[in-house]
């Protein structure tokens, strides 16, 4: 009989020629489990998802609690469901009286998708602007975004209509027209390197958009529910965008994401005609319990509160002769060593050493960590002590 291993590589779909093969038996806290016993420190919180940590037992608990009550009942929105209700109502609470109506989804890349139809339909414009380096998702719409066309050659024709500008450049905001419907940015670009907006970028986008009539959209499905200090990235730079993209840690660990507008363009999707844009698993009520479960996390139990003395931690240890610089956005860093071959020694080792990191899209100089928020200062001095280690390791080898 095949091993779990050998039907996983034989029968299951791939990603690439080289997954890790790394096979979990359990999970709690910031350790993964594999079925020999050995425990790895997952700092890249399953890419996420897991900003909570795993197995937390609140967000078990709101699990548990849900599935003894109903697990699905009818397409999204057409009956009332507590979870989808007290979530959207938790979430309203927490941001910016424009953003007042949530529609849930199953994943980031679905409300990137949804986002561009919203902002197509409301403007009544055929133009979408996004970022060069910039990652939206993978589904035919969001990977449309998406400006490497080594990438995208292979899947053309991409949706029409998509031009791109160059993150941090004001020059090219000149780009942005009437004839654009929308612009999706990420608040910080995570994939081009743990990029942060400088010079006030986001307000001088902001005041484009407005100029234009354009409608902004903020992906922050990597960095919203405080992953860097604040419930939203956005907070931090004195703007608020048109639409709210969040996904990832929204679900508490399960797979749950939202688009978040002002009701008066939101209601564009209602009618004429009517079903403008349809989910059948989205908004899964267990989704939204354990979301809600996190989002209490965050603010009844004050998690959010303690984030910048663990990124304290990081910004003050993370000196090293390997590293060229160091992008941090709270508890998300990119740690760059400005060479492909010692980035990805370093993500090797670690993984060797059972300390999991993040390579990135686009850029391959740089690794990235962003630990569940529930790491202990302990643990975070204990993951950056082997990390220095390993770097010292690979310095003295070059």
């Amino acid at each position: 009989m095949a091993t779990k291993r050998a039907f996983f590589l034989h029968h299951m779909g791939q990603t690439n020629l080289a997954p890790s093969l790394l096979e979990i038996e359990r999970a709690e806290g910031i350790y993964l489990y594999d079925v020999t016993g050995n425990r790895y420190i997952d700092l890249n919180s399953g890419i996420g998802p897991c900003a909570f940590g795993h197995g937390h037992p609140t967000i078990l608990d709101a699990i548990k609690k849900q599935t003894d009550l109903y697990a699905h009942t009818m397409v999204y929105g057409e009956f009332v469901q507590s979870p989808q209700v007290d979530l959207a109502k938790c979430l309203i609470d927490h941001l910016p009286e424009e953003l007042d109506t949530v529609y849930f989804l199953n994943s980031g890349t679905e409300a990137v998708d949804a986002a561009m139809k919203l902002t197509r339909k409301y403007t009544g414009r055929y133009e979408i602007i996004s970022a060069r380096s910039a990652y939206h998702g993978s589904t035919i719409g969001a990977e449309s975004l998406r400006s490497d066309f080594e990438f995208t050659m292979y899947y053309q024709p991409m949706v029409p209509g998509i031009k791109h500008i160059t993150f941090n450049n004001p020059d090219d905001l000149s780009k942005i027209t009437t004839r654009t419907a929308a612009v999706i940015m990420e608040t910080i670009q995570a994939e081009g390197g743990v990029l942060l907006p400088t010079n006030d970028y986001l307000k001088k986008l902001r005041t484009r958009c407005d100029q234009t009539a354009t409608l902004l959209v903020l992906d922050e499905i990597q960095v919203a529910m405080g992953r860097t200090g604040t419930f939203c990235a956005f907070e931090q730079y004195g703007i608020v965008p048109d639409v709210l993209l969040m996904a990832k840690a929204l679900g508490g660990g399960l797979p749950l994401a939202a688009f978040i507008a002002p009701q008066s363009i939101m209601k564009t999707l209602w009618n004429d005609p009517s079903h403008g844009h349809l989910t059948t698993f989205g908004g899964n009520p267990v989704c939204c319990a354990a979301g809600l479960a996190g989002l209490k996390l965050l603010f009844e139990d004050r998690l959010l509160d303690i984030i910048s003395e663990k990124a304290n931690i990081l910004r003050k240890r993370l000196v090293h002769p390997l590293i060229v610089e160091v992008r941090q956005a709270g508890l998300m860093v990119g740690i760059d060593v400005g060479d492909k071959d010692i980035n990805m020694r370093i993500i090797q080792a670690l993984f060797d050493k059972r300390i999991l990191v993040d390579y990135l899209l686009f850029n391959d100089t740089t690794f990235r960590i962003a630990p569940p928020l529930i790491i202990t200062e302990k643990e975070l001095h204990h993951a950056l002590d082997i990390i220095l280690d390993t770097m010292d390791e690979i310095k003295m080898v070059l």
